[in-house]
């Protein structure tokens, strides 16, 4: 029997019974849908992680203080050693791999404008961090050294932030916002970002001035809460970090042999930590959805050893016509690829249509095509683990019992 006549022979036998194959097929589909699915929902979960960690920033190194314990006798007194710009001006000149340095000192106030007030975020910021946080200025500008230099009370809104202080984003452009006892005028407005990973609320929720602006009219502080810096590519990502502390200790002051007084934040770092996460869970979950495959496999097992019964008096007619067991062998076996090929083929139809409502409603999800590939061939692979049996078990019957068979 030649491969075309087999796989004719196999198709007229699984039409025969369309309801019956379909019913066969049912649990291989659903296997196969709900590994990749799963799948697709980790790697979309994945992809929103990282793209919402960098659009933190590019490449970000982010250093803050680090509490300092100082115990005297039975006295324990916590204090954070703040950055200077000494700190900053020397990151920014010696460093090899930044792109943009800019301090920040930031609080919570409540800040009025024409039409209203709230409790944002206000942050005193350098020109560089637009750069470093991969902020844009979709309406007016951002301030620039002069403003630094001069001190000068300018602002700039977060999307959010302008439409509940003067009612329309737009309408806060050459206005005055109070902050404190200080007024300010709105230059630039902020293009609007959402929620970030690891905040609290939207990122619209913001106001920035400048950083030496804040430190005296606002905070009264000669210190700096944190400094962000740009790295030129991710591969340096490393290195960068490690400079960067060489230099913070020799600014700082720190003995070779002590604890450095201040954390960095490497962005690559926590992203791989997000990623892995994410990759443990979906391989879990892939892992409890391929147990339907299984469950789908012993399906076809069983139609199969029902559909050996049924037709012994067919096997025993093509056994005393010529034909031979490895015939019937094949025969079975490929109608039991076929159910479980066709199943899988189902599953990934269902997978793409699930996974586009998802996509629609809002629920990340993407579907890889390694993952089809793999899902297709271990379905053809339960066919034919599932399916060998029961065709051996036919191939094996003798043809005068098969003929006598009632």
């Amino acid at each position: 029997m030649n491969i075309l006549q087999l796989l004719q022979t196999c198709f007229r036998s699984i039409l025969r019974n369309r309801m019956r194959s379909l019913l066969t097929s049912l649990g291989v589909i659903i296997g196969v849908g709900s590994v990749i699915i799963m799948v697709a929902l980790g790697e979309g979960s994945q992809r929103a992680i990282e793209e919402s960690i960098t659009a933190m920033g590019t490449n970000l190194l982010q250093i803050t203080p680090r509490r300092a314990i100082n115990r005297s006798g039975a006295a324990t007194m916590t204090r954070i050693s703040g950055f200077t710009r000494r700190d900053i001006e020397k990151l920014r000149n010696e460093s090899s791999f930044a792109q943009a340095v800019s301090g920040i000192v930031s609080s919570n106030l409540n800040v009025t404008g024409a039409e209203g007030n709230a409790n944002v975020s206000v942050q005193g910021v350098e020109p560089d961090f637009i750069i470093a946080r991969n902020w844009v200025v979709d309406a007016g500008y951002f301030f620039d050294d002069e403003d630094m230099q001069l001190r000068n009370r300018v602002a700039v809104l977060g999307r959010s932030t302008a439409e509940s202080l003067f009612g329309e984003e737009e309408a806060a452009l050459g206005e005055q916002i109070r902050i404190g006892n200080n007024y300010f005028l709105v230059i630039g407005l902020l293009q609007r970002r959402g929620a970030g990973f690891g905040f609290g609320g939207s990122q619209d929720d913001v106001v920035m001035i400048p950083l030496d602006t804040a430190m005296t009219r606002i905070s009264n502080t000669q210190t700096i809460n944190q400094i962000v810096l740009s790295v030129v590519a991710r591969e340096y990502m490393d290195a960068a970090q490690k400079e960067t502390e060489l230099i913070l200790r020799e600014s700082r002051n720190i003995v070779e042999g002590a604890t450095s007084d201040f954390d960095i934040m490497n962005q690559a770092d926590l992203i791989d930590m997000a990623s892995s996460t994410t990759r443990v869970l979906t391989t879990l979950l892939a892992a409890i959805a391929g147990v339907s495959l299984l469950v789908g496999g012993i399906g076809i097992m069983n139609i199969m050893l029902v559909s050996v019964t049924e037709r012994t008096r067919e096997i025993g007619i093509r056994m005393a016509v010529g034909g031979r067991k490895r015939d019937i062998l094949f025969q079975f076996l490929t109608e039991s690829v076929i159910l479980s090929v066709m199943g899988g083929l189902l599953g990934v139809g269902m997978a793409f249509l699930v996974c586009r409502l998802m996509t629609m409603v809002g629920i990340p999800a993407a579907i890889s095509p390694l993952i089809i590939a793999i899902s297709t061939l271990f379905a053809a692979s339960i066919g034919i683990i599932f399916g060998y049996y029961p065709a051996l078990k036919a191939a094996r019957l003798y043809p005068i019992d098969a003929l006598r068979y009632e």
